[in-house]
């Protein structure tokens, strides 16, 4: 299988619920649509910021049938779907279900219960998984804050070459830019290796990145995007300018209250796509009123999606 490196921003989508926490998969295409106006061009759907573990074998699959009847027309818009990472025969369901509704490209992380004790372990996970599509290309999702499953991507990109033929590369949501790196350079950069952590994306672009996954996406594309152009341009004052926005934004996620704060972002984007699933904690209307209060302070319509 020849590995596509994918570009740009790829968002991880949120999952659309009701007021009554039911799933509400007729806000996907207006969410598809939104992403695209705003450059976007990707999603990575059913993960950390979609609620991945939050879910229902039936809901992940409904999710996955929404983007995909909404976006298969659209060759410049990857949809990856991430499967989970406890119980393998529901993976390779989920893996053969993406497969026959046509999505791009299915994703695993290490189970994060009985977790996988090395490296090698990890890779015959993955091999199995993958095998199940091996016409779809296949990508490990490292997030060991998470996980806890902290394998070095490096060893597991060198385990997996040449045993798993549609390995495509790495969603690497984790700090160890000499991991990140060697991996990068691994066979003169033969694998794909997409950026997690938007806080930090101006150091990935210096190791040459050149794609990336990320929640805050949803809501402040062009702040990315500017970054990016500025970085190019080799302007690294104002990308560095643009980064800490980044880091300021992001930073009220901690204030209010984790993962959930992006659906309030959504809000304020004109997309309200419910609240969080338990053991996730919502914030209160109060606390949404402050919130607002800090984010008009960040001067957020300047850099927000339209």
């Amino acid at each position: 299988m020849k590995i596509e490196h994918l570009q740009g921003l790829i968002s991880a989508p949120f999952t659309p619920f009701d007021s009554n926490g039911k799933l509400d998969v007729s806000l996907i295409p207006p969410y598809y649509a939104f992403l695209k106006r705003n450059g976007i061009t990707g999603a990575f759907i059913n993960g950390s910021t979609g609620e991945g573990v939050s879910i229902t074998l039936e809901e992940k699959k409904a999710v996955a049938q929404a983007w995909a009847d909404c976006s298969n027309h659209d060759a410049d818009f990857k949809v990856m779907v991430f499967l989970g990472g406890t119980c393998l025969s529901d993976c390779i369901d989920l893996a053969q279900h993406a497969y026959e509704i046509g999505l791009y490209a299915v994703s695993l992380t290490g189970a994060f219960y009985f977790k996988p004790n090395n490296v090698d372990t990890l890779a015959e996970i993955c091999i199995k998984v993958g095998e199940s599509v091996p016409n779809m290309p296949f990508y490990y999702y490292h997030i060991p804050v998470l996980t806890g499953v902290n394998v070095a991507m490096y060893d597991l990109v060198r385990a997996l070459d040449g045993k798993l033929q549609n390995f495509a590369g790495v969603k690497y949501t984790h700090e160890d830019f000499m991991d990140f790196q060697s991996c990068m350079s691994y066979e003169n950069g033969k694998f794909d290796m997409l950026w997690g952590r938007d806080e930090n994306m101006l150091s990935a672009l210096v190791l040459g990145a050149k794609g990336a996954v990320g929640s805050t996406f949803n809501y402040a594309a062009p702040l990315y995007y500017d970054l990016i152009d500025a970085f190019n341009n080799n302007d690294l004052v104002k990308a560095r300018q643009l980064q800490q926005k980044s880091i300021d934004m992001i930073r009220f996620l901690g204030k209010y209250g984790g993962i959930s704060v992006g659906k309030a972002y959504m809000k304020l984007v004109g997309h309200d796509l419910g609240e969080f699933r338990l053991p996730v904690k919502n914030m209160s209307a109060e606390q949404f009123e402050l919130f607002k209060k800090d984010v008009a302070g960040l001067n957020f319509d300047a850099f927000k999606s339209k």
